[in-house]
């Protein structure tokens, strides 16, 4: 849950905000009606505040006081305004607003949260900035670290290339065209023969004053081209409507991998995704665990109480698994079979975990319509990794079997 600061005088846009922010429940607002109301919150709740939505006329702050104050605690802040100033837009985004949204009816209020939900999804999101000129390259760079992305730099396509080896994770490439050694199209066009446009975007940028580099840009496999100088709605909505792309068909091709029933991933998929798992654990000499879990009273709930006390059984256990190894890789390998790798961790970590879920799975109760059941696993966990992922798995799969000796309800690891 994140704390919004909003700042307005006005008992009707509070009324409309707090119905608007109703259909964000990741947000908590926290209202004020005047600068003196403002500064008693923030003087011992700012590190409390994600974000603020900041009126810019109020009764004892008429001239955007409360902005200067809000900006000085180092708040993410969108002005709310009753009316649009050019002038005062250009001086307030000189000084480090996240935007400047007009009261023009509901759909501002719905933009002005929108962008709030932008900058929380932002916090996770790698960027590179490319281009020859430090000054350019600064000023993309300041604008994308206002609204909360990670930001990297390089100085040519060249140098961009060895960031992004190091920075696989990097989800947006914006880059200048005219750079020595290797310039805007020749990173493009490198950068597309592993990277489809939905695994990585690419905005080209150039204030060059040919009318065909947009053109020869998207051409070469950008995803999107701005002219400069460009202003500052422009430049964070070809952004923002980027990444909700990306986000979308990231989305979609998620859900494509996920078991309708459980939620958790499919085999096809942790076999796919824990091969890179499993190089990238053996190049880099980190420790990569495994467990397999295994349901242990699933078949004797359905035999009492029938396959439907079982899918009931089934969904609330493997949500409940699916949540905890969120961080980590979960699929559905069986009927009451789960795979899971955890990279990072060592056998006594991880077993040592998996410890930790076993235990909450055994302390809940399932309602099965006036009858109660609880449910335990067995797990065996490893880390012999062998020469490959099968052997990994079958290393786990083997300390699975002497739980299951042992009488089950157990969590054994590599010791």
């Amino acid at each position: 849950m994140h704390r919004i600061l909003v700042v307005e005088d006005s008992p009707i846009v509070r009324k409309i905000i707090n119905h608007v922010m109703a259909g964000f429940p990741q947000f908590k607002p926290v209202y004020t009606t005047t600068l003196a109301e403002t500064k008693a919150l923030l003087e011992s709740e700012a590190e409390s505040i994600f974000a603020a939505l900041v009126d810019l006329s109020l009764p004892d702050a008429p001239d955007g006081e409360v902005v200067d104050y809000v900006l000085n605690n180092h708040i993410p802040t969108i002005v709310l305004t009753g009316s649009f100033d050019k002038e005062r837009r250009e001086q307030l985004l000189a000084k480090g607003i996240v935007d400047y949204v007009t009261k023009e009816g509901r759909y501002s209020y719905q933009y002005a949260l929108g962008v709030l939900a932008r900058l929380v999804k932002n916090q996770k999101i790698k960027v590179m900035v490319v281009d020859d000129s430090a000054t350019a390259r600064n000023f993309v760079v300041g604008l994308l670290r206002l609204h909360l992305f990670e930001v990297y730099d390089a100085d040519d396509g060249a140098e961009a290339i060895r960031v992004f080896i190091d920075n696989p994770d990097i989800k947006m490439i914006i880059t200048d065209f005219n750079m020595p050694r290797m310039d805007g199209f020749e990173l493009v066009q490198h950068m597309r023969r592993k990277y489809d446009k939905s695994d990585l975007i690419m905005i080209g940028l150039s204030s060059e004053t040919d009318g065909t580099l947009s053109a020869k840009f998207i051409k070469n496999g950008a995803n999107d081209f701005l002219r400069k100088p460009f202003n500052h709605e422009e430049f964070f909505c070809r952004v923002s409507h980027n990444m909700d792309f990306m986000e979308m068909f990231e989305a979609l091709k998620d859900s494509a991998n996920r078991d309708d029933h459980t939620g958790a991933y499919k085999l096809s998929h942790f076999n796919v995704q824990g091969d890179e798992m499993f190089e990238r654990a053996l190049a880099s000499g980190t420790p990569l665990a495994c467990a397999v879990i295994d349901l242990d009273d699933l078949s004797e709930i359905i035999n009492e109480y029938g396959p439907e006390a079982g899918d009931v059984v089934m969904e609330q256990v493997s949500s409940f698994l699916v949540s905890s190894f969120e961080r980590f890789l979960l699929a559905r390998a069986g009927t009451e079979l789960f795979y899971a790798l955890m990279p990072g961790l060592d056998n006594a970590k991880a077993t040592a975990f998996v410890e930790r879920v076993r235990q909450i799975v055994g302390g809940k109760f399932i309602d099965l319509g006036g009858a109660e059941v609880s449910l335990s696993f067995s797990a065996g966990v490893s880390n012999v990794m062998g020469n490959n992922l099968s052997e990994l798995v079958e290393h786990a799969h083997q300390s699975l079997l002497r739980a299951r000796d042992a009488g089950g309800d157990l969590v054994i690891g590599d010791d």
